[in-house]
């Protein structure tokens, strides 16, 4: 009973528990651990096997040092880390749409296996769910220089991953009644700029031929600028900056060094942009996966033959800030400092401040912030998209719990949560009940919630089947109004948000980790 075959060998999933008609096969290796002679490599396949291979429990989780509820962490040691996740319908009729998800984390934490990605209420609309794992932090975004004396290790070792995993269901997702040709690729914040590197990459064209992004980050490092995060990661694990003295640092000792980097980074407000909220890994422009930050390579055509939803929050940092991972700028002074470091010009700050002339410095930082990194790239992608010729739909998620979308059904909780960072994807995923998920979302669900989690996964599953999420696509000039907004209210209105022509005469800075 739920077995699969695939090209490596056979596997045995599981019922969900939350819907016996959902069989779930977890932790299933796509490709060899990268570890040992494969470490810094391009992942190869995974070794085949024989017999049944048991594949009820999530794989382990790639080197980090973050703790997330309800995740597993890593342990020193986990080797097979290179595994992904399905979710199908029992006894399904073949040919059905899938969507392979990749999770986010700033590129140094995560994995599949956190509890708003379980796959099951997407399945049960008729979707095969494929999550993946990939490597992370400097394992799977470091440079590591040439030296000449051993084979090259590429740039973008995080997206050969995706890659490979995207080879894996072309080759095998059949076994699991899923269709080849019908691949939507969705992801959130680094997992989304993920996406939409593989969308202006080559090795990618054909594996997958609709995607999702939702809160893009805008980020994107030169070749020059990793080589400099390298030699700060190597100082401060003690090693040399060169292939072989990175190899002989054990991935636990370049966890450790990655996070002494970003400690000092977060504690000199002197040190510019990387001050505020320092990710210090990426991925790499490197002239041979990727050509070009994701924006300037869509200019230029790339990915437009993939059909596109995107999707942002209103208020993307104020999450950032409440679990204390953004520095602090509640004066004047500060926040002149802020654009400067950007290099945000101060029409653009006094705008801010003229729409929002009763909020805090703090509000005014955070909404600034969360639009450079999250929602103006996000949407600029999407704009872009559609200027190149492509089919592109807009939407942004809106729904609070106790702010301006009323109580989102509580009763009268009476916990401010806003629309921010992350909170979309318990809804789109249609996983509302999971308890250590109630700090995104603001506690127990209530009816008015999961009505709303009912159309964001059906505009998921309609995306994904046919192309259509149920509103209009952006015009072929990549702007107009047809913007779907979530709320719990109801009320689906096309609107225009309240801050995109201040960029539009501003301009976007492009970021780099």
């Amino acid at each position: 009973m739920d077995v699969f075959t695939t090209k490596a060998g056979q596997v045995r999933g599981r019922r969900s528990g939350r819907d016996p008609g959902i069989v779930a096969v977890l932790g299933l290796p796509y490709a060899a651990p990268p570890f040992g002679a494969d470490r810094f490599r391009a992942p190869r396949p995974a070794q085949a096997w024989d017999g049944v291979r048991e594949c009820t429990a999530f794989g382990p989780v790639a080197p980090q040092s973050a703790e997330l509820p309800g995740s597993p962490v890593w342990s020193p040691g986990d080797e097979d880390i290179l595994t992904l996740n399905i979710w199908a319908p029992a006894d399904g009729p073949g040919g059905l749409p899938v969507l392979v998800w990749i999770h986010g984390g700033a590129y140094v934490f995560g994995s599949s296996a956190q509890p708003d990605f379980d796959g099951t209420a997407l399945a049960a609309r008729g979707l095969v769910v494929v999550t993946l794992n990939h490597r992370l932090g400097f394992e799977g975004f470091g440079h590591v220089p040439a030296d000449g004396e051993g084979p090259a290790c590429p740039d973008n070792r995080g997206l050969l991953d995706q890659i490979a995993a995207l080879e894996w269901v072309r080759d095998n997702i059949a076994a699991f009644g899923g269709a080849t040709g019908r691949v939507t690729l969705a992801g959130q914040s680094s997992g989304a700029t993920s996406v939409a590197c593989l969308m202006a990459t080559g090795r990618a064209r054909g594996l997958f031929h609709r995607a999702v992004l939702h809160s893009a980050v805008n980020a994107c490092a030169t070749v020059e600028q990793a080589a400099r995060t390298t030699a700060e990661v190597a100082a401060a694990a003690g090693v040399p900056g060169t292939r072989a003295g990175l190899l002989a640092a054990s991935p636990q000792a370049l966890v450790s060094a990655s996070d002494r980097v970003v400690d000092r980074y977060r504690q000199d407000p002197g040190s510019g942009q990387r001050h505020y909220d320092p990710a210090i890994y990426g991925p790499v422009a490197d002239g041979d996966l990727l050509p070009a930050d994701p924006l300037e390579a869509w200019a230029a055509g790339a990915g437009a033959e993939v059909e596109l939803l995107v999707c942002h929050t209103t208020e993307e940092y104020w999450l950032l800030a409440a679990v204390g991972s953004s520095a602090q700028v509640t004066t004047e002074r500060q926040l002149v400092t802020f654009a400067e470091d950007f290099g945000l010009p101060p029409r653009l700050v006094d705008g801010y401040r003229d729409r929002m002339p009763d909020a805090p410095v703090l509000d005014v930082y955070l909404a600034l912030y969360g639009d450079l990194l999250f929602a103006e790239y996000s949407s600029r992608l999407a704009e872009t998209h559609a200027r190149a010729g492509g089919r592109t739909f807009l939407s942004r998620f809106d729904r609070r719990c106790g702010g301006a979308d009323g109580d989102g059904g509580h009763g009268g909780h009476d916990r401010r949560v806003r629309a921010w960072h992350c909170a979309d994807i318990p809804f789109a995923f249609g996983n509302l009940n999971e308890e250590s998920l109630h700090f995104l979302t603001g506690g127990p669900p209530g009816p008015a919630d999961h009505e709303l989690a009912h159309r964001m996964t059906g505009a998921w599953a309609a995306f994904a089947a046919q192309g259509d999420p149920g509103w209009a696509p952006l015009g072929g000039g990549g702007e107009g109004s047809a913007v779907r907004v979530w709320r719990t209210n109801g009320e689906e209105v096309r609107e225009t948000d309240a801050f995109r022509d201040l960029w539009r005469a501003a301009g976007l800075p492009l970021l780099a980790p």
